[in-house]
């Protein structure tokens, strides 16, 4: 039996539209039609599609408000990262990720992409399933409502030359063809169950040799998954690149065929003309990460000649600074505002759609992102009532001025997650605070 829910505002393929009715059946959009709430669930505020969270390493939340203080750069931040990543086992994982997945639902967000690369216990040492880490986000993932791609991680190197060591022992599979192996069981795992995607990644080039990375791109090909790679996030990454190989990080990732539409760059901060050219012509997707970058002072990234050159650009929270797509859409922005002393790179639509339709596509829910039917039925109301609302109108009120706390409701895949601002876990709040103490 149908489900109707009655929009005061929606943002439909055409713009914003009043009284708008969405029928919802199990967990996809049947109808959408312009009429008066009769007997429908109400959805007061602007209704948009659920948001996609394009890149997550959900271990880094037990960062916020530590790494903040005194000086330093990437490079020390990473060494805290460790840190955390060298005192998580499966149970005190599964804790952590619930909560932090249903922080992301409480701000709007209904997929994840899971930037997957803590594989294994201590030392290295495998789990007796050697997926179990990766079970855990699933399992996190859905006790929160969201759907999930598991972006699995091939990381065999702690730089050009050089062997893993210390925390980064639980990242590695010896070599490629090592993940492969495990990476195929875990998606046997998942095989057909439409709220799970199994992707894979090239960690980085300095942690997957050149040689290493079809293997990996293979495995993508043969699933039709998604490929993601941190690409040119520091410049001293592309200096050893360049060092190393001749060529730039977008270079190496193009001559060894991991460029194209199912393909996400993440970060690509510093990037040449030719790197710009390489990712617009392949169509791979670039995911911007504006509260991680100027959280660990990485730079602003070239997003609108990227997106002008034919590179779909997505957003992510990465390492959940904050968890705010709103924020990460308008500092796109306003990030290049400061860059060229201008105003007025993206329209508030543009922006939008890179927080919703285009982070699902690059995370293999294509059918999500969009009021229209046969759609995931992922309902995101944000209020247009609060101190940060109140008297603005439109799309530019959500991505300008709406924040997180703005999100009154969330239906993700047709399941009521959030009402009144309050997830159906509980208090949110807590469960950070009793997860995140496990791990310091």
């Amino acid at each position: 039996m149908p489900l109707t829910y009655w929009c005061e505002q929606a943002w439909l393929p055409d713009g914003v539209a009043a009284g708008v009715l969405v029928e919802v059946e199990g967990a996809r959009i049947v109808g959408v039609r312009r009429g008066e709430p009769g007997g429908a669930h109400r959805l007061p505020g602007l209704t948009i599609p659920g948001l996609a969270n394009a890149h997550s390493h959900a271990f880094h939340r037990a960062l916020r408000g530590v790494t903040q203080g005194g000086k330093g750069d990437f490079w020390t931040w990473r060494d805290q990262m460790y840190e955390v990543a060298a005192r998580l086992d499966p149970d005190a994982y599964l804790a952590l990720a619930r909560a932090v997945y249903a922080e992301m639902a409480l701000a709007g967000i209904t997929s994840v992409g899971e930037f997957h690369y803590l594989h294994h216990g201590p030392g290295g040492t495998p789990y007796i399933d050697p997926n179990t880490m990766g079970h855990a986000l699933v399992q996190a993932a859905r006790e929160a409502g969201l759907r999930i791609a598991l972006i699995d991680a091939c990381y065999v190197a702690g730089g050009p030359g050089r062997a893993l060591a210390g925390a980064q022992l639980r990242f590695g599979d010896g070599d490629a063809d090592g993940w492969a192996v495990r990476a195929e069981e875990l998606a046997a795992a998942y095989e057909g169950q439409p709220d799970v995607e199994i992707g894979a990644a090239i960690h980085s080039v300095r942690a997957v040799p050149p040689e290493q990375m079809p293997v990996v791109v293979e495995f993508s090909h043969r699933h039709a998954a998604p490929l993601h790679a941190h690409v040119s996030e520091q410049r001293a990454e592309n200096a050893a690149c360049v060092e190393t190989y001749a060529a730039t990080p977008v270079q190496v990732l193009h001559e060894q065929g991991a460029l194209g539409p199912r393909s996400t760059a993440v970060h690509a901060t510093h990037l040449s003309e030719v790197d710009v050219e390489l990712l617009g012509q392949s169509g791979t997707h670039v995911c911007m990460c504006p509260t991680t970058e100027r959280d660990l002072a990485d730079g602003i990234g070239p997003a609108r000649r990227v997106y002008d050159r034919g590179a779909p650009v997505t957003l992510g929270s990465d390492s959940h600074a904050v968890v705010d797509l709103f924020e990460e859409a308008r500092a796109v922005e306003l990030d290049e505002r400061l860059a060229t002393e201008r105003r007025g790179h993206w329209s508030a639509a543009e922006l939008l759609g890179a927080a919703t339709a285009a982070g699902h596509a690059s995370l293999g829910f294509p059918e999500a992102g969009l009021l229209v039917p046969g759609a995931w039925a992922d309902l995101v109301t944000v209020g247009l009532d609060s101190v940060r609302t109140a008297g603005a109108g439109g799309l530019e009120a959500v991505v300008f001025a709406a924040t997180a706390a703005d999100v009154r409701s969330v239906i993700s895949a047709g399941r009521r997650v959030v009402s009144d601002g309050r997830h159906e876990l509980g208090d949110v709040g807590a469960m950070l605070a009793d997860a995140i103490g496990r791990v310091r």
